[in-house]
């Protein structure tokens, strides 16, 4: 059976007048429900990198820090401590990603691309045991961006300074070669000057 159509949608989202954010949501058209399972994993594995490039990116898991940790060790996945309460993980090879993704799937977990990542974070990683993604809002200036990873609802929020909705849609339309599944159109986009209505993303 070939797979659902699905829609990725990218907007920018007003999180008020100190936050620079953009908006990513996994649907399916005809009802509107967040795309999980298989599909989601690998289109958010394929989309996660392509959003990160050439920069150095991690992922902030600060809940269920056991079970995150015995799966990694269990799966040869590199992680570090970053206190008791929270791991990064280091993104392992695509194969790899969308079964970690796939597991925690109805988790909220965080990302960060970039920055000070590759020498650690002293004030953020802390706050990330203690406050979770909100955290990331004084951090963000800091990274090429930092993210809040909701899959089990089909969303990602992207906190970026240097990332507006035409480039993270620029960065994310070659991730389709990676997919096998249909792809939908990102709907037009309000209070911006662009649209995607990029038919070629069907059927990839």
């Amino acid at each position: 059976m070939e797979p659902l159509p699905f829609q990725l949608e990218i907007e920018p989202m007003d999180l008020g007048a100190d936050v620079k954010a953009v908006g990513l949501e996994l649907i399916k058209p005809e009802s509107r429900e967040p795309v999980r399972g298989p599909d989601a994993a690998r289109t958010w594995a394929a989309v996660l990198t392509a959003l990160a490039g050439d920069e150095p990116w991690a992922l902030d898991f600060f809940s269920h820090g056991d079970r995150v940790r015995e799966y990694c060790s269990r799966h040869g996945i590199a992680f570090r401590d970053a206190n008791p309460r929270s791991l990064v993980v280091v993104p392992p090879g695509a194969e790899s990603l969308e079964a970690l993704f796939a597991c925690f799937e109805g988790e909220t977990f965080g990302m960060r691309a970039g920055g000070p990542l590759a020498t650690g974070d002293a004030v953020l990683e802390p706050d990330l045991a203690r406050r979770g993604v909100d955290a990331y809002h004084p951090a963000y200036g800091k990274y090429l961006f930092c993210a809040v990873c909701d899959f089990e609802n089909g969303f990602l929020t992207l906190l970026a300074n240097r990332l507006w909705a035409s480039e993270v849609i620029r960065r994310v339309r070659p991730a389709r070669q990676h997919l096998s599944c249909a792809l939908g159109c990102a709907r037009r986009l309000e209070n911006a000057r662009f649209s995607l209505v990029d038919t070629s993303w069907s059927g990839c």
